[in-house]
């Protein structure tokens, strides 16, 4: 198969290399939503024992939370909004992922700057958890996927000097 090249020069990412760096990231996910659910529940704990409200006739948080619509819907919503945020922060702030950059991929725009938290947002919104990459396997000629069409950008593959992440030394 023909590589198609970015005006940056560097390749678009096909299918397998995408999947790779998502089971990757689904990893990273997974353990984002565990810590975030500790803090929830440290948090709510905390609330029940200053007396901000109670668990009612309910012996625990988790049966509390699954009894009640609205505790459960909140921090349904609250997970998501932190594994929401880790894809937005790292796609606008250097193009990359853990799992992007394990696999040396990089979403940008065409001209190769970072895309904007808006298309952030997009690119998460149409990836479908992952589905609009099969977009790839149907219209390989441009290897771009459903997500990358819907949020204007790309996915290339970086070479391992260009591979450098600018903002992962300003996290420490």
């Amino acid at each position: 198969m023909n590589e198609v090249i970015s005006k940056t020069g560097f390749p678009r990412a096909g299918f397998r290399r995408r999947l790779a760096a998502m089971v990757y990231d689904l990893l990273v996910t997974a353990a984002i939503a565990l810590a975030a659910a500790l803090i929830g529940l440290l948090i709510l704990q905390l609330f029940i024992t200053v007396g901000v409200f109670s668990l009612g006739n309910h012996d625990e948080i988790s049966t509390w939370l699954q009894a009640t619509a609205f505790g459960h819907l909140i921090f349904q919503a609250y997970l998501l909004f932190c594994i929401t945020y880790f894809y937005i922060w790292f796609w606008s702030k250097g193009g990359q992922t853990v799992g992007m950059k394990t696999w040396r991929l990089r979403v940008q725009n065409e001209n190769g700057h970072d895309i904007s938290k808006k298309q952030a947002l997009i690119r998460l919104v149409c990836s479908v958890f992952g589905l609009g990459n099969l977009w790839l396997l149907l219209a390989r000629r441009y290897r771009l996927s459903l997500q990358d069409y819907a949020a204007k950008c790309e996915v290339v593959v970086l070479t391992k000097e260009a591979n450098q992440h600018k903002n992962w030394q300003k996290l420490y």
